[in-house]
């Protein structure tokens, strides 16, 4: 079977394959089998575990090519996560629009919205820029708790949070996307596959390289004739996109939305995911994750499991297991930055690396 052990392409179109080699081929559709079998062996409870990492993963990709891939550090994830989640919910609620119409709306009104908080990127930069992306969390979380229509309340009467109507996919009352987990993981699972090529082949064009060419220096990019303004601002732009898609598959498949939803903790999260995942990495992305959402789970199952039945011990699982969490999360993060950098995208890679090169060491 043939493997990539150098570079060969004698045509332009050999050149720009996605995937040039029979192995890469074979680990994609084993990888599209894997995901298409899912569903017919996991439970409803597993089911809903995995959709909350299709949608986890559809918005780390948008950080990342917003952090990974630009280098521009944003702590308002969670604020454009709630963007997009109330846009989809109030055009459903008060404009009666159909979800995929709400969905898209929501998207881009999620990347107008970050396009104006990128405008301080030509300014700012580093942990300056990621105080400027904090403002719009503390933002939408002033709007949200104080904007009738948003937070829920009704003539002065609050209900709490913004309850979100039924939606079917291809209007089957049987696929209902906020009470049918295997619907839900069809239609999240579509866009994030579309989402995965459609950012992958970004960085194959010239604002893709753009983008890393700010990244790595952005003063010898504009030397050479990138507007550091138009491809920033840009940068925020795709990335909110992306991020509002994730908010609004979190809206649709949820019967209400509250702001405690998307907090700043929401945000660190998603930082998390994308360094432990691995920076300026597609499948990185996903990698974290999934890490980020199924390890919590993985903890509640295990501490349930040692608790057994005795409520007091239940109890006392029940009020540390944040901390546990928290704890694990930056444990992980702090291993790493120390044994790879580079996250678990790399640690995959280099298990590649030595299957392809097998039994030679160099």
């Amino acid at each position: 079977m043939p493997t990539q052990c150098g570079v060969f392409h004698e045509t332009y179109a050999s050149d720009m394959q996605w995937r040039p080699t029979t192995t890469q081929r074979l680990r994609i559709a084993l990888v599209l089998v894997a995901v298409v079998v899912l569903p017919f062996v996991l439970s409803t409870s597993e089911m809903r575990i995995a959709n909350r990492v299709v949608v986890a993963a559809i918005g780390a990709i948008g950080l990342n090519i917003l952090t990974g891939y630009t280098g521009q550090i944003s702590l308002g994830q969670g604020a454009f996560l709630a963007s997009g989640a109330y846009a989809c919910g109030m055009l459903m609620v008060y404009y009666q629009l159909p979800w995929p119409m709400a969905l898209l709306t929501a998207a881009f009104v999620t990347a107008f919205i970050g396009g104006i908080f990128g405008l301080p990127s030509l300014r700012l930069k580093g942990l300056y820029l990621a105080v400027a992306t904090l403002a719009a969390q503390q933002l939408s979380q002033w709007v949200i708790t104080n904007w009738d229509p948003i937070d829920g309340r009704i003539n002065g009467r609050a209900d709490g949070a913004l309850n979100i109507p039924n939606s079917y996919l291809f209007g089957n009352p049987d696929w209902r996307l906020n009470g049918n987990e295997y619907a839900f993981y069809a239609l999240g699972l579509v866009i994030l596959i579309v989402v995965v090529i459609a950012s992958s082949n970004l960085f194959r064009t010239h604002i893709g390289r753009a983008f890393i060419a700010i990244r790595d220096q952005d003063i010898a990019a504009e030397v050479m004739g990138v507007n550091l303004f138009q491809y920033k601002v840009l940068a925020f732009i795709v990335s909110s996109f992306l991020v509002g898609l994730a908010g609004g598959l979190t809206a649709i498949h949820s019967t209400a939305i509250s702001f405690e939803r998307f907090s700043i903790e929401v945000s660190i999260e998603y930082l998390a995911m994308i360094i432990i995942g691995g920076l300026a990495s597609i499948s990185g992305s996903i990698y974290g994750a999934a890490f980020i959402v199924i390890v919590p789970e993985l903890l509640r199952t295990l501490g349930r499991e040692i608790a057994g039945t005795d409520p007091a011990a239940i109890r006392e699982f029940n009020r540390i297991l944040p901390f546990v969490q928290q704890g694990v999360f930056g444990a992980a993060i702090v291993l790493t930055l120390i044994i790879e950098s580079e996250g678990i995208q790399r640690l995959w890679r280099n298990v590649k690396d030595y299957f392809r090169l097998w039994p030679f060491s160099y």
